[in-house]
């Protein structure tokens, strides 16, 4: 076949009409681009145009093979809040710091951090009341920002939540803001409401951030968390990050490391309270295997459903929603040419949900892994933490907190949706319930109390 420039998309619309659509609802749009035109799409936003890859080995080619060809899409408001972090940082700069910044994901560190995760959860299982009604992601954001306070800082956040609270919510609201998060509005009027808005919310985060950095520069100890690996870590020659550096990091997993998970966990009670078969199959496992007791980093290999439970979960609500990636030279895939500059897009959401690798996709089932399952199907037809060396360096603190504060609330806990109650996606950085999600609690009968 004959390489064409661009491959097949839709036509009967203007590049701005595009962008619109595709800002409005980018969930539906991207689901649609896949399933009308396969696995090479293409549509123009604005002067940029847009490839949406939605097959195994192209995506597998994008994040891995030729990863180098690839630069890092993000919008200017993220890079404007998170710096040069890992999640922005390209090149010889990204590998630096990346390989600085591994060993305080180590699997001894993690198991520490497991212990802080269940003392959490357990501490608000035991806050919860029976019949109580309540915003579950509300709930789980509070949780997740004192559990990554205290592993990356060391600190009791929990006695600074309304603070970081109040900041989070004005950054939030921004990414709300139709087109903000990709415009360089912050950059080119600094003046405006909204740049002066999102600036003392950053600030609001940078003074806790930089107060504990100079905190721990003066004491020279090494507490065993996250920001003292980061001060502390070295290249051969003796050379470390800088207070900058550590502060980008810092706010990189501290917003990353609460807000993904938070997520996660949300979706996931969202998905129990309506499918009764896979509740009750979770909690026959955590009868059986905990018997009332609090869950450790030991249990893993016998939360066998739990663990199931998480990864159908960020199958169905991925956190990280989309992949973007801009061609640095001109990229042949398929029988198609993208040229240099482009905007590719990788969609977790989309790949999720095809068919061809998930039957049935919009059924919540997680009989889809078991180790027979998941050999059956191709690597990168699930990848909610991204792949190559782009892949996200938290992921086994998300799976090991996931797993064990879902194994710590349901052991006392099952939760019903209010019937009132509207749930809405919202696919911002994170794909998160626009509206929050109202449950009511109901403890459970065979659960033990635990007193801490």
């Amino acid at each position: 076949m004959a390489r064409r420039l661009y491959p097949p998309g839709p036509k009967n619309k203007s590049p701005v009409a595009y962008g619109v659509t595709f800002r409005r609802n980018p969930l539906n749009f991207l689901t649609h681009l896949a399933r009308e035109y396969g696995d090479i799409a293409h549509f123009q936003t604005g002067t940029e145009r847009v490839f949406l890859l939605n097959h195994p080995d192209y995506i597998k080619d994008v994040l891995v093979t030729h990863q180098a060809n690839f630069l890092n899409a993000r919008a200017p408001l993220t890079r404007s809040l998170l710096g040069e972090g890992l999640l922005t940082s390209e090149g010889d700069f990204h590998r630096r710091q990346r390989r600085l910044s591994q060993p305080a994901f180590h699997r001894e560190r993690i198991a520490a951090y497991a212990r802080v995760m269940v003392n959490y959860g357990a501490r608000l299982r035991e806050r919860w009341q029976d019949n109580q009604t309540l915003d579950v992601s509300n709930e789980m954001m509070q949780l997740m920002l004192g559990i990554v306070g205290k592993t990356l800082f060391d600190t009791d956040v929990e006695a600074e939540t309304e603070q970081i609270g109040v900041a989070m919510k004005e950054i939030r609201e921004l990414f709300e803001m139709p087109g903000l998060a990709h415009s360089k509005l912050l950059e080119e009027l600094p003046l405006a409401p909204a740049a002066r808005r999102f600036q003392k919310a950053r600030d609001r985060l940078d003074s806790i951030i930089y107060r504990i950095i100079a905190e721990r520069r003066r004491s020279d100890l090494d507490h065993g968390d996250l920001i003292s690996m980061l001060l502390f870590a070295q290249e051969e020659d003796g050379d470390r990050m800088s207070d900058e550096q550590v502060r980008d990091e810092a706010m990189t997993l501290f917003l990353a490391g609460h807000d993904t998970t938070t997520n996660a966990l949300t979706w996931a009670w969202y998905l129990l309270a309506q499918h009764s078969d896979v509740e009750a199959k979770l909690y026959d496992e955590l009868d059986a295997v905990l018997a009332g007791r609090l869950p450790s980093i030991e249990d893993f290999p016998r939360l066998k459903y739990t663990e199931m439970v998480f990864a159908e979960t960020l199958r169905l609500y991925p956190p990280a929603w989309r992949i973007g990636r801009h061609a640095i030279n001109d990229y042949d895939v398929g029988d198609h040419l993208i040229p240099a500059g482009s905007l590719v897009l990788l969609s977790q959401y989309v790949m999720h949900r095809d068919e061809r690798y998930f039957p049935d996709p919009e059924r919540f089932d997680p009989e889809r892994w078991t180790a027979e399952a998941r050999e059956a199907r191709p690597q990168f037809s699930y990848f909610p933490f991204g792949g190559g060396a782009r892949r996200c360096i938290g992921e086994g603190f998300a799976r090991t907190a996931g797993i064990l504060l879902l194994a710590t609330l349901a052991g006392a806990w099952r939760m019903r949706l209010s019937n009132e109650h509207n749930v809405e996606m919202q696919p911002l950085l994170t794909l998160r319930p626009k509206h929050g999600i109202q449950m009511t609690l109901q403890r459970r009968e065979s659960s033990v109390r635990v007193s801490q």
